[in-house]
C-alpha cells in the first residue's frame, strides 16, 4: 500500500503516527481538513527544516484525535487537533538552535520549546504549527512551569 505524500520527505502515516493511539486501540485518522492542514505543515515547516539542516527526522507528534490529545493531558485548542502543530527534534542538533533558526526563517504560527532547560541542550523538544493566513510568528519557550517568549 502506497502511503500518501504530503511532501517530498514526509507521509501522512508519518504524521498520524500514535505509539499511545495504538496501545489504547484508538483510531488517530484525520478528516479532509486536517489532511490540507498537515499538507501545509509538512510543506512549510517541515520541509524547510529538512532540506536547511540536510537531517532525516521523524516528528514525534504531528495530527492527534481528540480522545488521544486528552488521554495525554493536552487541551482541547491544541492546534494537533486539527493538523495544524507538530512536535519534533533533529539528532545531534540542539533544540534552541533548531528553534531559533525557524523563529528566524520561516512564517509559522505559535512555536515552543517545550521543557526546555538551557544547561541541557537536548532538552525537551520543538513544538511548531503552522495554519493558512495570519500567523502569529509567536516564539515562546515552556520549562513544565511557565511560559515566556524568547
Amino acid at each position: 500500500m502506497q502511503q500518501k505524500q504530503l511532501s517530498p520527505h514526509f507521509t501522512l502515516d508519518e504524521l498520524t503516527h500514535s505509539s499511545l493511539a495504538l496501545r489504547h486501540g484508538l483510531p488517530n485518522q484525520p478528516e479532509a481538513g486536517a489532511v490540507t492542514n498537515l499538507t501545509r505543515l509538512a510543506r512549510h515547516i517541515l520541509e524547510p527544516v529538512r532540506v536547511h539542516f540536510a537531517r532525516a527526522f521523524r516528528p514525534s507528534s504531528g495530527f492527534r484525535s481528540l480522545a488521544v490529545n486528552r488521554l495525554l493531558g493536552s487541551k482541547d485548542s491544541s492546534q494537533h487537533i486539527t493538523g495544524e502543530a507538530v512536535d519534533f527534534e533533529l539528532a545531534a542538533i540542539p533544540n534552541r538552535l533548531l528553534a531559533n533558526w525557524i523563529r528566524d526563517n520561516l512564517v509559522f504560527d505559535q512555536l515552543i520549546l517545550e521543557f526546555y532547560r538551557p544547561d541541557e541542550p537536548a532538552s525537551g523538544w520543538v513544538h511548531c504549527s503552522y495554519r493558512a493566513g495570519a500567523n502569529r510568528q509567536q516564539s515562546l519557550i515552556f520549562d513544565g512551569i511557565t511560559y515566556r517568549e524568547f
